[in-house]
């Protein structure tokens, strides 16, 4: 195929996807920063604030908080760039190729990643926003917490679907 589709849907999610990769990259840098200043300067910069009594109770927490935030935010940045790539593949009007059945493997993997990770962000949160505030914050699941599974396990079937239909056009284009 030499077609080129430029259509306002992949503009669109060119566009998006380059916003979220950006800022996702712009977290990630700020919260690899935060870990050091906590680390070193914490309690001279949060003097006088709630946040120093939370530094006091666990400093080692906050920077795990930090650390797997920073996780999912380079996750998240991995995630899109393979999305834009993917994109891109089917602006230029083939998208059935190998390279996009692992993009999309990569994908359900860093998206499983993030889900994983969400779990025990959460509880650290929850038990710090407890430590400053002694409030009763807690995590609740819904079945909309699935959602992020579910997504993995499309990613996962499309990349399987993307490999054995790109192996059988290669079958296809030997035999013509």
């Amino acid at each position: 195929m030499t077609d080129r589709p430029n259509d306002a849907l992949l503009l669109f999610g060119k566009g998006l996807t380059f916003i979220l990769q950006t800022l996702s990259g712009l977290a990630g840098a700020v919260f690899l920063a935060l870990i050091p200043i906590l680390a070193l300067a914490g309690r001279a910069i949060l003097e006088g604030t709630d946040v120093v009594r939370m530094m006091e109770a666990s400093p080692l927490t906050v920077a795990l908080l930090l650390v797997m935030l920073a996780w999912i935010v380079i996750c998240l940045f991995l995630f899109f760039g393979k999305m834009r790539a993917l994109i891109d593949s089917t602006g230029d009007g083939d998208p059935f190729i190998p390279e996009n059945a692992r993009r999309l493997n990569a994908m359900a993997w860093l998206l499983l990643a993030v889900q994983v990770l969400s779990v025990p962000v959460g509880l650290l949160r929850a038990g710090l926003a407890n430590l400053v505030t002694d409030g009763d914050n807690r995590i609740d699941f819904s079945i909309y917490d699935l959602e992020g599974l579910l997504l993995v396990i499309v990613l996962l079937i499309l990349a399987r679907i993307f490999r054995i239909g790109t192996a059988m056009r290669t079958d296809l284009e030997g035999t013509v």
